[in-house]
């Protein structure tokens, strides 16, 4: 690359957003070394990787070029459920200094860990991210993302704050305040799931507030599906305008993907994660341009390596030289799952789980169904369940009494709320095939 056109983009961009203009040939070079070293410390410190390695025969050493990625087993979710809490962890816990967790379906979180290092890694993808979406330093971010456990929060946060923004940790909810913020602080961007900014616009119009008359210019949105339709109404209710980034916590946490200023897909920080698209029935590598199953490696972890990890998502791959000048790949929205996960305010949600927490008290039958709806922006989602017919002949106080049991076993299963509505026996319809879990009304 000529050092007139490095310099003029080290000029529009945040300089750790440099590795996203290496030449090919570059970046390939730096994933390969990568893929190496990951592979052999995965191998030397990851019993269930090294099990898997040998019984395919597989060495370190017999990894030789990129495409040699496609012989290393596959990692899937019940891989990092199987081991809880820490059996996939490649470094002593001394090394390590952040844990993070999301919800599993028994109940029991699917934790990931980082060490110094890694937290860097996550910074830096973070700032290339931001970077991205047009941010800068002097910016005022207003940081809308759940802080704790989910990576959301403390992912956003750092990744701005590198950046040299002025981050406003708000975290997620107490709506009025989010708009109050927005308004008093003059903020300039938001990062925060596309749902909740909805609702932030329809509530604003109710208090009188107009945001197309406040300085904010950009929203950072993700940890949920959303379509260009939700893009389109953002923009024209707010000043906006609306960037799709992408993240899962097994990996890393966001930051895996980011869309430009082109808006024409997301470009995966390949450099750190290395992309596949596969078939998710076979298995099977797909060419380039063919849609199938999102699998990602991860090329630099240090605490918690991840080798093919099945994503669930399906989108598919372009290596076509976007116009924004970045050389990484880019994948399509994704638009739907090979799975029955279903994410509502950003958290993950599988049935199984709902139904863990509701046969966990008595007077339920196993017959449910889960009611997905928005209203005014935001996702809300209700629990249908069949009660015994002892129990809903019973008193009007007994039927309140489990309804609040079973939204507390709910809640504390998937760390959501949820409304639960007890229904009679044989209300719930039923199927001779695989049981319909979850309606989803909502308009994506």
């Amino acid at each position: 690359m000529q050092a007139e056109l490095w310099n003029d983009i080290l000029g529009k961009f945040h300089p750790a957003s440099a590795p996203d203009y290496l030449p090919v040939e570059q970046l390939r070079q730096v994933q390969f070394q990568r893929l190496q070293a990951i592979v052999r410390r995965s191998y030397e410190h990851v019993d269930l990787f090294r099990q898997r390695m040998d019984d395919r025969g597989l060495k370190p050493e017999d990894i030789r070029s990129l495409e040699d990625i496609h012989r290393l087993p596959f990692t899937v979710k019940n891989d990092l459920r199987d081991t809880y809490p820490f059996g996939l962890f490649a470094s002593p816990m001394q090394e390590i200094v952040r844990l993070h967790a999301s919800s599993g379906t028994t109940g029991k979180p699917i934790v990931v860990a980082y060490t110094r290092e890694d937290l860097e890694v996550w910074t830096t993808v973070m700032v290339r991210t931001l970077a991205a979406a047009g941010l800068h330093q002097g910016d005022i971010v207003q940081n809308a993302y759940g802080y704790g456990l989910f990576t959301g929060g403390l992912g956003a946060h750092y990744g701005a704050e590198a950046l040299g923004a002025t981050v406003i940790p708000i975290s997620g909810g107490n709506t009025e305040r989010q708009i109050m913020i927005l308004k008093d602080f003059k903020v300039t961007a938001i990062c925060c799931t596309p749902s909740y900014f909805i609702h932030l616009i329809e509530r604003a119009g109710e208090l009188g507030v107009n945001l197309k008359e406040l300085p904010l210019r950009v929203g950072v949105f993700g940890a949920e599906p959303w379509s260009e339709s939700m893009r389109q109404y953002i923009q024209e209710n707010s000043n906006v305008e609306a960037y799709d980034i992408y993240g899962l916590s097994e990996i890393t946490g966001p930051g895996v993907a980011a869309e430009c200023r082109c808006h024409k897909g997301l470009h995966i920080f390949e450099d750190h994660f290395y992309p596949e698209i596969i078939d998710p029935e076979t298995g099977a590598v797909l060419p380039e341009g063919c849609e199938g199953e999102l699998v990602l490696t991860t090329l630099s972890k240090k605490a918690m390596p991840i080798i093919r990890y099945r994503t669930r998502d399906i989108t598919s791959l372009t290596r076509q030289r976007c116009e924004c000048g970045r050389t990484l790949c880019r994948f399509m929205r994704v638009g739907r799952r090979s799975d029955d996960m279903f994410i509502i305010r950003g958290v993950n949600v599988f049935p199984a789980q709902v139904e863990t927490a509701l046969l966990q008290v008595e007077g339920t039958l196993p017959h449910y169904q889960i009611l997905l709806t928005r209203d005014k922006g935001l996702d809300e989602m209700e629990v249908q369940v069949e009660v015994t017919p002892e129990i809903f002949s019973d008193t009007l106080g007994s039927l309140e009494s489990l309804q609040q049991k079973l939204e507390y076993s709910v809640e504390q299963t998937l760390g959501l709320r949820s409304a639960v509505r007890l229904v009679e026996p044989h209300t719930i319809q039923r199927s001779e095939g695989k049981a319909k879990r979850v309606i989803d009304q909502r308009k994506l």
